[in-house]
């Protein structure tokens, strides 16, 4: 919203006389009045419901002359900009909606929300899918997010380190996603991941494997760490931590 400031003329008396307003200086008063008409003018075309938007659409001035994309690591700006299916003769007073639309239909892309930059600028905001592990599919191993949905990134041009998991099992996928996010770490140290029964995850961690019920949260994930801490200070290691029994981590040694 542009706020216009106006400072009024600076006028002086002498024995009660006013004095007229230099030469070629416009009265207070005109100046007020084309300043409130102005902000009348803007107020009734920005804010009107529907044609005051199709009025500053039909401007050249508001033609899209670019898209910014804020957000964007694994999706290529080009396949986005290419559903978005906007060019130069648009204006971006068009429906915002339809466009973020066309970009939340990308395999990638979780949420957008798409802007008006005035005068000639969409911004569109992208918050894109993380992966989270990789997942056998067709023969060979593919991306995936937390649900397990396989993403388009590729590995060569962009080197991923996350995980193996074994499957797309939501549970094992739900506790990478969780370490990811709060105790990354944890998560780097991981390497693979599987289901090895009804109610028991495995994750493993370099030289160790640690297991897990299925509901692990990642709180109690970290409560492997003091454990591997008092062993290290007396020199021992684990090569399993289990943490399926409630309030207890059962270290196994070599």
């Amino acid at each position: 919203m542009a706020i216009a400031a106006f400072d009024p003329d600076v006028t002086s008396a002498k024995r009660g006389k006013p004095t007229a307003a230099p030469k070629g200086v416009r009265p207070t008063w005109l100046r007020w009045l084309r300043a409130i008409g102005f902000l009348l003018a803007v107020g009734i075309v920005v804010g009107a419901p529907w044609w005051g938007p199709r009025a500053l659409a039909r401007l050249d001035y508001f033609h899209a002359r670019r898209v910014v994309f804020e957000g964007v690591r694994y999706a290529r700006p080009t396949e986005l900009l290419a559903r978005l299916e906007v060019d130069t003769v648009q204006s971006v007073w068009q429906p915002l909606e339809p466009l973020a639309e066309r970009i939340r239909a990308h395999p990638m892309v979780a949420s957008v929300v798409v802007e008006r930059q005035l005068p000639g600028t969409l911004l569109i905001r992208v918050v894109e899918r993380e992966p989270v592990a990789y997942v056998p599919r067709k023969g060979r191993l593919e991306p995936a997010d937390a649900t397990g949905r396989p993403l388009p990134i590729d590995p060569v041009r962009y080197p991923l380190d996350v995980p193996v998991a074994a499957t797309a099992d939501s549970a094992l996928l739900h506790v990478l996603d969780g370490l990811r996010k709060d105790a990354p770490r944890l998560f780097a140290r991981v390497s693979h991941s599987e289901r090895a029964g009804t109610d028991e995850l495995r994750f493993k961690l370099g030289g160790v494997t640690v297991r897990t019920t299925s509901d692990v949260t990642v709180a109690r994930f970290r409560d492997i760490l003091p454990v591997e801490a008092d062993l290290a200070r007396n020199y021992l290691r684990a090569v399993e931590l289990d943490l399926r029994f409630r309030d207890q981590v059962i270290a196994r040694q070599p």
